[in-house]
């Protein structure tokens, strides 16, 4: 990697695929022609080759060495993204379920995944923040789980709308708890013992689009019924060491590089958890500071560690902050469509330097601006 591309390189606060670790991605580049000692590329190679199974197994082994996964849970890798997830979840844990699956929604990725889980069997929604704008998330008393529930449902970070749980919700004895970690993989120490299944996407936090992580707790692979399409069945993946069909070679490979990075590098979840707790208070002090001007969208005790969320006070100042700030290399800062603003996503490969780059120039904006 040249120095002039590392320079010309911007700071991408894009929702996903996002921002990867420099690093990582050197290590890639040199590799990328020939995998030292294979005499191919990682692209060429058979994912049955020796050389990939290890990449594949040092790639499970770093996910359960970071958080602290038993032998009673499977790790998978798999196609299709959470929307996918979305699908597969209901179809071996609800359909010929007796009891209901229970969401918890609390932005456009839980009512996302709660569209697709109607059409496999009963559902219910026990707490949805759509009168508060999905601005909060529940708190342990806000709602009550079935106990013959079949699993109850949350995603951990809203990107979006930058809402973030803090602590796991709490599902009873017997209830397994599914939670969507897309956004927030990885960027925190979890109890993965709480959890029936927790997925992620790669693409924000884990490496690049086209893999996702399934770790689910091994009693559930038997809920899969016979008659679920292969793919759909997450016993055949288990069964088969994630290779039911041709895995995502090249993604998985970039993965384990950077479980390494989090090893390695930063020191493990913990360590990146201050990290990015820092990271995050640099915008969030700027958003506190000047409330009338900055309006941040989370209420501040479920602020997402992971995307902040704010608005300016009309269109044409949102305009002309997303143009200046691409000025100062500041980039893919506009929220999504179906909110507005400003959406700065700032996941574990995101630099210190980065977000205190973005801090100082919403200071500088509002000086100019306010």
């Amino acid at each position: 990697m040249t120095a002039q591309a590392v320079q010309e390189r911007i700071y991408n606060f894009s929702p996903g695929p996002a921002t990867m670790p420099l690093s990582v991605l050197r290590e890639v580049q040199e590799e990328l022609l020939c995998l030292p000692g294979a005499g191919c590329s990682i692209m060429e190679m058979s994912h049955r080759d020796k050389t990939f199974l290890d990449i594949l197994h040092a790639a499970e082994n770093g996910i359960r060495s970071l958080l602290n996964v038993s032998d009673d849970y499977a790790v998978l890798f798999l196609q299709g993204g959470a929307r996918l997830q979305f699908s597969m979840i209901a179809a071996n844990l609800l359909r010929g379920h007796s009891g209901k699956a229970q969401y918890l929604v609390t932005g456009s990725w839980g009512k996302k995944a709660l569209e697709e889980a109607v059409k496999e069997g009963p559902t219910e929604v026990i707490w949805d923040g759509k009168s508060c704008n999905y601005n909060d998330i529940p708190k342990s008393g806000d709602y009550s789980v079935d106990p013959s529930a079949a699993y109850l449902y949350y995603c951990s970070n809203e990107t979006i709308q930058g809402v973030q749980f803090q602590d796991e919700p709490i599902a009873p004895a017997g209830v397994p708890l599914v939670c969507d970690s897309s956004s927030d993989f990885l960027c925190r120490p979890v109890d993965i013992e709480k959890y029936g299944i927790m997925y992620a996407c790669a693409q924000k936090n884990a490496g690049p689009a086209g893999v996702s992580v399934t770790v689910i707790r091994k009693d559930l692979l038997e809920r899969g019924q016979a008659d679920l399409p292969g793919y759909m069945n997450y016993k055949n993946h288990a069964d088969n060491d994630s290779e039911w069909n041709t895995p995502p070679t090249f993604a998985i490979y970039v993965l384990g590089k950077v479980l390494n990075w989090l090893r390695d590098d930063i020191g493990g979840l913990q360590a990146m958890q201050d990290l990015n707790r820092e990271k995050a208070a640099l915008l969030y002090d700027v958003i506190d500071q000047h409330p009338e001007f900055y309006i941040g969208h989370s209420v501040p005790d479920c602020r997402s560690l992971m995307n902040v969320t704010y608005k300016l006070p009309s269109d044409e100042l949102q305009s002309a902050f997303l143009a200046q700030a691409a000025k100062h290399n500041l980039s893919s800062l506009k929220g999504h469509r179906s909110v507005g603003g400003i959406r700065a996503s700032i996941y574990n490969a995101m630099p210190r330097e980065g977000v205190a780059a973005l801090a100082d120039f919403m200071k500088d904006f509002v000086a100019q601006n306010g």
